[in-house]
């Protein structure tokens, strides 16, 4: 699934030398999945005060948005082709100053989740209907400020706001969580676990999904695969910030062509 938008990822960052393939690989099906069936946002709507808020707390994951918004028209192919070099607007971490589409400048791991905190405490004082949701990566979670936010969002109740966790198991190298869901559910959050590479699943969850201001906050927990469609960067803690030489470039092009 989506292995078009991976071979995209990696070919952006071998032109540029900049970029992390496989925390983009694990997320890009969950992020086409919103823009496609989800999100109620249109590159003619982007600043529209009604639209549906996408927030990519894990930053550096930004290769899979970038390809997601070139295939749905928030970005041009010159955009693409401009990543990570002076002239262009897209750099190895999203600038909301920027690009289309990006509503919060991420990098630094707990940033972006305490933004989605306060963009959905504001729509739900306001009683505006617009849904919120925010990406974050499980060695995000070792953050405090993924936990202070989380309090408030299930103090607050805002049950207009999803939080999925992309659990490719980046955490389990240094410093593992032994429970993940049962940490969110201890939080107060409506927790859901799911293969994050499964469409029907992937499908099954939004379908359902009820975000209600006065309902409990939503987390899906996506079990993903760091690297994922490629047997040189899947699960290989080298490739993080690896920029694939000429023979490792055949190799994936190849795979992801299968």
């Amino acid at each position: 699934m989506n292995n078009d938008l991976r071979l995209k990822i990696t070919e952006m960052v071998k032109r540029s030398g900049e970029g992390h393939i496989p925390s983009s690989f694990s997320i890009v099906d969950i992020i086409e999945f919103l823009y496609r069936k989800v999100l109620r946002i249109t590159p003619e709507t982007v600043d529209s005060e009604d639209r549906d808020y996408f927030i990519l707390s894990k930053g550096h994951g930004c290769g899979a948005l970038y390809v997601v918004l070139h295939k749905f028209n928030f970005l041009s192919d010159q955009d693409i082709l401009d990543y990570s070099t002076s002239k262009g607007i897209l750099g190895g971490h999203p600038d909301s100053t920027m690009v289309p589409g990006a509503e919060a400048s991420t990098g630094s791991l707990g940033h972006g989740f305490p933004t989605a905190i306060g963009i959905a405490l504001g729509l739900k004082i306001k009683k505006k209907s617009n849904r919120v949701f925010a990406l974050l990566g499980d060695g995000e979670c070792h953050e405090g400020t993924i936990w202070e936010s989380a309090n408030i969002g299930s103090n607050q109740k805002l049950g207009n706001l999803c939080a999925i966790v992309d659990w490719n198991q980046s955490a389990a190298q240094l410093m593992p969580i032994d429970d993940l869901p049962a940490k969110w559910e201890s939080f107060g959050w409506d927790v859901t676990v799911i293969d994050g590479h499964s469409e029907s699943e992937i499908k099954n969850f939004f379908s359902n999904l009820s975000l209600d201001l006065h309902l409990k906050p939503k987390v899906l927990i996506a079990k993903t695969i760091k690297g994922k469609g490629v047997s040189i960067t899947e699960g290989h803690g080298a490739w993080h910030h690896k920029v694939p030489n000429d023979e490792e470039f055949e190799i994936i092009k190849k795979e992801l062509s299968l």
